[in-house]
């Protein structure tokens, strides 16, 4: 089950996943993560193939739901855990915002932090490495980016 949100992240209610992804449009919250190292580098997950929804592109280090109960930051911490390996780590909060597709409405809260620590990147991802901005930059466009990743990121200025 997720929690059901206004657009400033008050619980208005919940439903589940099913529910929330079936073109209804129930606005629920997701956590994003930019994993940046102390060379500026920002590291990317690689969607596997056998995603339904960008598989093979690039994309945020961590991004996942949280569940019903859950903080914002409990979320973040679990996420990071099960995506990267990673628990010792300073978030830092950016923003939030509002993505919609042609399925789903989510309020997405934003964190950056800098880790030079060992990334274990888990069975959900087809791995995933650290890029400069400027290799970014060049592929901007291309299709080898998730949309919402490349979206992100101009939003953020960091590109």
């Amino acid at each position: 089950m997720f929690p059901l949100v206004d657009e400033e992240g008050n619980i208005t209610g919940a439903a589940s996943r099913g529910e929330c992804h079936n073109g209804s449009k129930l606005l629920h919250p997701v956590v994003h993560l930019h994993v940046f190292n102390s060379r500026g580098e920002l590291y990317l997950q690689r969607r596997p193939l056998w995603k339904d929804i960008q598989p093979g592109k690039w994309d945020t280090a961590v991004g996942g739901h949280v569940d019903l109960g859950e903080s914002v930051e409990m979320a973040l911490r679990r996420e990071v855990r099960e995506e990267l390996g990673i628990t010792d780590f300073t978030p830092e909060t950016l923003t939030h915002y509002v993505f919609e597709s042609a399925t789903e409405r989510e309020l997405v809260f934003v964190h950056r932090t800098t880790y030079d620590g060992p990334i274990t990147p888990s069975e959900e991802l087809d791995g995933g490495r650290f890029w400069s901005l400027d290799e970014i930059r060049q592929h901007l466009g291309s299709g080898l980016f998730t949309p919402n990743f490349e979206s992100e990121i101009r939003r953020l200025g960091f590109v």
